[in-house]
């Protein structure tokens, strides 16, 4: 039987501002990617989500960022390598103490936003991304989008590699995602994202943005819990892998 693993980007409020449902996302997902304070999240609401992670046994992962809390994550930013890796190996260190204090640990990293993008190509942050993973602890795995050069870079370190693949977001021909400020780059269509989710985990077939079938094999799948209705449409997901007799378990 195919498995996948469901994970979502939890945790992106700060203070009193909520972006996602944190509680009813946990009863489907099987990963947490936790924002670490530097493109939303904070100390409280890192804490919170960690309690509520571990109590229904959800994984929790790491998801770091540039520091950029104005602009969500989602800017371009040109940071120096060795700050880059220490930000990076902060942001683990901050979310590891409070994993440890719901009876967890921190079991995988994830990129957001603008990091995620590029590190895809750009081997210089790419590098630097790895060596503040391997400052924190260099036995965590890495999520990232397949043919990366943070994965391909990952493995050559030691560092598991894993692949992840989005069903609301459109790809570009060569696998890599849409960027968002072009029409049509996050899919809406809740059947699509429900049709896709299933086509991706059993096969790895997806139309791109260009109409082209492509390939996207990926052992994690993203729900993004910042759009509307993310809730209802994760368990339409989630039941539907079920029914297509896909095992929805963590990969970490």
């Amino acid at each position: 039987m195919t498995a996948i693993d469901l994970n979502a980007d939890l945790g992106e409020g700060f203070g009193r501002w909520r972006l996602t449902e944190d509680e009813q996302l946990l009863s489907v997902v099987t990963s947490a990617n936790v924002a670490c304070g530097f493109h939303a999240g904070d100390a409280a609401t890192m804490r919170r989500v960690c309690e509520l992670a571990a109590a229904r046994g959800v994984t929790i992962g790491a998801q770091v960022s540039y520091r950029d809390l104005a602009g969500f994550g989602r800017r371009a930013m040109d940071v120096p390598p060795a700050e880059l890796a220490a930000e990076v190996a902060y942001q683990i260190g901050a979310l590891e103490v409070f994993a440890r204090a719901a009876g967890a640990r921190v079991a995988y990293v994830k990129p957001h936003g603008a990091l995620y993008n590029q590190v895809v190509h750009d081997e210089e942050q790419a590098r630097a991304v790895i060596e503040g993973v391997c400052l924190a602890d260099a036995s965590l795995p890495l999520l990232g989008l397949p043919g990366s050069r943070l994965l391909e870079l990952a493995a050559e370190a030691g560092l598991p590699a894993v692949t992840e693949a989005f069903a609301d977001r459109a790809y570009t021909d060569d696998g890599t995602l849409v960027p968002r400020g072009r029409e049509g780059a996050v899919v809406t269509d809740p059947d699509t994202v429900v049709e896709r989710s299933v086509s991706l985990a059993r096969s790895g077939a997806v139309t791109a943005h260009s109409g082209a079938q492509i390939l996207v094999r990926a052992r994690s799948l993203c729900l993004h819990g910042d759009t509307p209705g993310a809730v209802d449409l994760a368990r339409r997901v989630r039941e539907r892998l079920l029914a297509a007799d896909v095992r929805v378990e963590a990969f970490a």
